[in-house]
């Protein structure tokens, strides 16, 4: 794992209920046992710790959060994306 998917996991663990559980890039995150309201948390975590501005729309970004890998992938591009967010 690089700096952006350990970074991600971390914060994916704070919101877990059982945050020992293993984690890789294809787990699905409704295997994580994270609250629907836990995951608007996860997400200005995110915006946080990466300085990006996520969009959402949940009927067209639930696919990008399917997975962790899915995840990583999407914060990752967001990071590298011209001023760091893709609105």
């Amino acid at each position: 794992m690089d700096d952006v998917a350990t970074k991600i996991v971390e914060i994916l663990r704070k919101h877990m209920k059982a945050p020992d559980k293993n984690i890789t890039m294809e787990t699905k995150l409704d295997e994580l046992e994270i609250e629907s309201l836990d995951l608007a948390m996860i997400v200005f975590d995110l915006e946080d710790t990466f300085q990006i501005e996520i969009p959402y729309n949940a009927n067209e970004e639930v696919e990008d959060f399917k997975t962790v890998g899915s995840v990583v992938e999407r914060v990752r591009a967001l990071v590298e994306s011209p001023g760091g967010a893709a609105a």
